[in-house]
């Protein structure tokens, strides 16, 4: 991991390898979305118009919110590593990287429908109908409802080897703020811990996206 994302490395090559892996994780996923919704594949190829608008959508909304989120847990990973003696790394950015994933989504999907509603007319070209769909899109992305569902399992592609390669490292160290994680990886069977707390700490992202969404959706006025 540390070979593909590290501070060393020209700030292009970060940035080239960060947009490398969303694409990787958003476009098989895309596929999915697609074959799995009815009728919408053949809507999409037998109307210009709708495949535009869909394109569009997935360039100006899914990419920079799934590339963002790579980004900022990239940069999490490498700072932690520079900072640590031995190439370590501190168990202290799962703490961060988890709550960082679920500000960086909701308020990037904000700013996008917000600056969408000017530029493309979407939601009519009303800012406030553009906010207000924010919370009860996102509340139904964790059930790959919609194409929210998308760009949130895409980051998934990014999270699991992240997560899984932070849980190794600290399990290796002798570093007290790594206590809190060999407990539950030693209830895990075998050598999957690792990669099943992994998804586990992504589904309580999952959860908390979902959970922030809904608040959003109480707090609005009628």
């Amino acid at each position: 991991m540390e070979k593909c994302f590290s501070l060393d490395m020209p700030f292009w090559c970060f940035v080239r390898n960060t947009l490398l892996v969303s694409c990787a994780g958003l476009f098989p996923l895309l596929l999915l979305y697609v074959a799995l919704t009815p009728g919408f594949g053949a809507h999409l190829l037998n109307n210009g118009p709708a495949f535009s608008r869909f394109l569009r959508q997935v360039v100006t909304n899914g990419l920079p919110v799934v590339f963002a989120v790579n980004y900022v847990s990239f940069f999490l990973y490498a700072l932690s590593v520079a900072r640590q003696p031995e190439g370590g790394v501190s168990a202290r950015i799962l703490l961060i990287d988890l709550p960082a994933r679920v500000v960086l989504f909701v308020l990037l999907h904000g700013v996008i429908y917000f600056v969408s509603a000017d530029w493309f007319g979407s939601f009519g070209g009303d800012h406030w109908q553009a906010l207000r769909v924010v919370g009860p899109t996102l509340a139904r992305s964790a059930f790959f409802e919609n194409i929210s569902g998308v760009y949130l399992y895409a980051t998934l592609v990014s999270a699991l080897p992240l997560y899984v390669a932070v849980i190794d490292r600290c399990l290796q160290t002798s570093d007290a703020q790594s206590e809190w994680l060999r407990e539950p990886v030693s209830r895990l069977p075998g050598k999957f811990g690792p990669v099943l707390l992994a998804l586990l700490l992504f589904g309580v992202f999952a959860l908390a996206l979902t959970g922030v969404a809904a608040a959003i959706m109480r707090l609005q006025p009628v």
